[in-house]
């Protein structure tokens, strides 16, 4: 064998490593750690969020394994790779894990307020006070917010309203309706779209995320575009993001 050969097998050698170090395999299975949210992601691995994991996984031959603990606490696991990632994250929410192209989901948000408070919308969002959960950092997704309280648990968010402590309070759809059912008097409060917030898998930032991570990118492409996703959602009766 001369020189030149001998140099192309060498080449060809190490180009075949490379790209296998450039696309690492996913493992046969997935840990995803999320709070436990009525119908989304169930503790018993039930709801809508479950289910999509399942139909993008799956078929991959990759079974889908969950872990129920509070949100805060399901971010530090992945970012310390004890879980594979974590359902529910705002694009960019934390560092040191790694965001997907694709989204999960979209959080529909809505403001909470009386029916005797002006209407608001995005644009109008700073003139008011508002408050929402320690930890969801709405200030970095919404415009224009400038007054704002965390409030820890959502067990007084109406009387709060109505004694005028906040003028809105801002959740998600399906927390801001729960809370809602908790008065007497729903015709006293005003639910209003305010923003649709993409969701995403935050992988763990080791080999084991990015091939996960891959896999999920390349699954929901096909889902989506064959719209196999669709009874899912109208199943669990939520509109469909894509």
């Amino acid at each position: 064998m001369d020189v030149r050969r001998w140099l192309l097998v060498l080449l060809c050698a190490f180009t075949s490593c490379v790209s296998a170090d450039e696309v690492p395999v996913a493992p046969g299975k997935i840990m995803l750690a999320s709070e436990a949210w009525d119908d989304y992601t169930n503790a018993d691995g039930t709801g809508l969020a479950w289910d999509v994991l399942r139909r993008v996984f799956e078929p991959a031959g990759i079974q889908l394994q969950t872990r129920t603990v509070p949100y805060t606490r399901s971010i530090g696991l992945a970012q310390r790779g004890e879980v594979d990632g974590w359902v529910g994250s705002y694009r960019d929410e934390a560092t040191g894990v790694l965001y997907p192209h694709w989204n999960l989901d979209s959080d529909h948000i809505y403001a909470l307020g009386l029916t005797s408070t002006a209407t608001p919308t995005a644009a109008t969002l700073g003139n008011y006070r508002l408050a929402w959960v320690r930890g969801y950092k709405y200030e970095d997704y919404l415009p224009n917010v400038r007054r704002f309280n965390q409030i820890e648990r959502r067990d007084g968010i109406l009387p709060m309203l109505l004694h005028a402590r906040a003028d809105f309070y801002i959740d998600a759809l399906t927390e801001a309706t729960e809370v809602l059912k908790q008065t007497d008097d729903p015709s006293r409060f005003r639910l209003t779209h305010i923003a649709e917030l993409p969701l995403y898998v935050g992988f763990a930032d080791n080999e084991r995320g990015r091939g996960l991570m891959v896999v999920f990118d390349q699954r929901m492409a096909v889902l989506v575009k064959s719209g196999e996703l669709k009874p899912i959602f109208e199943h669990w009766k939520q509109p469909y993001p894509f």
